[in-house]
């Protein structure tokens, strides 16, 4: 296989003659905005909880662990899920040049019913109508919807990619299906349940630890592939696009794709040191972890090297910026994350704030901002204008959201390793020296700091939400007349 693949394969087809499916690719990349203020803003509110509880309101449907869950879930399912379905689906036509399987009946089916389940499973969190499983709390009625909306999801891609003109099928499509289908199979395999009655309730099929094994079989792999393979994907095209050059080697994206696809399905029970889980499987998701750090790389490498004889347009082009730090992040997170599953360094950090520190970081970093990156690049094409509404804006949201970043996980680094070491520290007659509520009452300064990031990170998607609703609105006379670099609507699209 060649070192880098042709030209039009990363960058789109450039046949006239196929009226591609856009108007719902067009409303993904609206809710997609829609659900990222509403996950950040219910994440303000739960870190504001605790910093100061009193923000309960001493109300069922107000307290963390109801809202919690409202948060993970609209910035996974719903601002991250939303995300995926808009660029898979505007890239597999594209890049196979062929209108979407299904049509627009398909495409619009797939975005009610999809944002139907966001707003179901949210009203059950709220109203504590859940599984009571890390990311998989929806109860057994709506998994179901979901199931039948994911397996027509399947059918759309899967089709487009079978009545293809071109005959190479492009890596992010490669990513995009794998993500597809494992998820089908983390879903249904975690989500097997007995109803009980007319309650909504349900048991689940496992118990003990096989139910632990199998929810952080399924509860790392969304991170996996959910929130890894399909993003890789983004990463694949958009870059391209964005810095005008060929990824910047073909064989080595495939070998990503196959290792990262082996390798992420055994690394689960790292979640389960020090528990009742055979020291054998404890061992097993640790090594895989570690042999994670080597394929990760390969990809972020590969990423970054794309913009070889490109890298001055990181100064003119602040959307190529948020790309590129994307993939900065998923370096970071991706070396971060083997290094916690070392059974020594879990010890002190399992439990503790760093872990939640370690996950945004990711979250914020690498899927946040390669979807900021991807939908200024995409809301131009998408709504045929010439360019952005404002470049400027674009930079106060990167630096913005960056600073945002930083405050977030460094607080969250500094409070889960001071809490690890509480948590550990005796005396000379072996007692603890610290009471849990100490350890409360000590990272309370870094839950405020968390939070103000926080507050920037929302502020700088308010600004991107108006940027890109005057970049929508904009008639022909106010259009800018200089093309922004990588953002270049091309005569096909």
């Amino acid at each position: 296989m060649a070192t880098t693949a042709p030209l039009h394969a990363p960058l789109g087809a450039t046949n006239t003659d196929i009226q591609y499916v856009e108007a719902p690719i067009r409303a993904f990349a609206i809710a997609t905005m829609f659900w990222g203020v509403v996950g950040f803003l219910a994440g303000i509110v739960i870190a504001s909880q605790l910093a100061w509880p009193l923000l309960n309101l001493d109300l069922e449907w107000t307290t963390f662990g109801r809202l919690r869950p409202v948060h993970t879930s609209a910035v996974i399912f719903a601002f991250g899920g939303n995300a995926l379905l808009c660029t898979s689906l505007f890239i597999v036509q594209r890049t196979c040049r062929a209108r979407l399987f299904g049509g627009e009946e398909m495409g619009w089916f797939l975005f009610w019913g999809y944002n139907f389940f966001i707003v179901t499973a949210a009203l059950g969190y709220v109203f504590g109508i859940t599984q009571g499983k890390e990311y998989a709390e929806p109860e057994w009625f709506v998994d179901l919807w979901l199931t039948l909306v994911w397996v027509m999801y399947l059918v759309a891609f899967g089709g487009t990619i079978l009545k293809r003109e071109e005959p190479h099928i492009y890596v992010a499509n490669w990513f995009f299906l794998a993500f597809i289908i494992t998820v089908a199979m983390l879903h249904i395999g975690n989500n097997i349940a007995l109803p009980v009655g007319g309650t909504g309730r349900s048991f689940g099929a496992a118990s003990g630890v096989q139910d632990a094994m199998i929810q952080w079989w399924y509860g790392h792999n969304a991170v996996g592939f959910f929130l890894t393979a399909g993003f890789l994907g983004m990463m694949y095209y958009f870059i391209p696009k964005q810095a005008g050059r060929p990824v910047y080697s073909y064989r080595l994206s495939i070998i990503h794709f196959w290792a990262i696809i082996f390798l992420y399905i055994w690394a689960g029970p790292h979640h389960l040191h020090y528990t009742a889980l055979p020291d054998w499987a404890q061992t097993l998701g640790m090594v895989f972890s570690i042999m994670l750090w080597m394929p990760s790389w390969g990809g972020m490498i590969n990423g970054l090297m794309t913009l070889s004889g490109a890298w001055d347009k990181l100064r003119t082009d602040p959307a190529l910026r948020f790309s590129v730090a994307a993939v900065g992040f998923y370096g970071m997170a991706t070396f971060e994350g083997p290094v916690m599953s070392i059974r020594a360094v879990n010890a002190l950090s399992h439990y503790t704030d760093w872990t939640i520190g370690h996950v945004h970081s990711g979250a914020l970093g690498w899927n946040g901002f390669i979807i900021f990156g991807s939908l200024y690049w995409l809301f131009p094409v998408l709504w045929k204008k010439k360019a952005l509404y404002s470049q400027k804006l674009v930079s106060w949201h990167f630096w913005l959201a960056t600073l945002g970043i930083v405050l977030y996980i460094t607080a969250m680094w500094v409070s889960g390793i001071m809490q690890g070491l509480m948590w550990r520290a005796t005396d000379q007659l072996g007692f603890l020296q610290y009471s849990f509520i100490e350890t409360v009452a000590a990272m309370h300064p870094y839950y405020v700091i968390r939070m103000l990031g926080g507050v920037l990170y929302l502020s700088g998607a308010l600004i991107m939400v108006w940027n890109l609703y005057k970049t929508v609105t904009m008639v022909e006379s106010e259009e800018p007349q200089a093309l922004p670099s990588g953002a270049v609507v091309a005569a096909a699209e």
